[in-house]
């Protein structure tokens, strides 16, 4: 499970505001999105993002995955 580190949710937050792509591996699985933005829905942390190709939403559980890195 992705445990975000201070300097990783400013990094998440910068690339919500500035639509730069994410890739979250969760489950041997690589998602490349662009993260619309970070909320909690009960207890959990999730990502709404988009496909950057196909607009798709998708929304991501942070503590589902594996890691989450910025796409520089």
């Amino acid at each position: 499970m992705a445990q975000l580190t201070v300097a990783g949710y400013d990094a998440l937050e910068d690339a919500i505001r500035d639509g730069i792509r994410i890739t979250v591996r969760r489950r041997g699985t690589d998602f490349v999105v662009i993260p619309m933005r970070l909320l909690l829905r009960g207890r959990r942390e999730a990502i709404e993002a988009r496909h950057p190709t196909t607009g798709q939403p998708l929304t991501l559980w942070v503590d589902e995955a594996d890691s989450i890195e910025v796409v520089r």
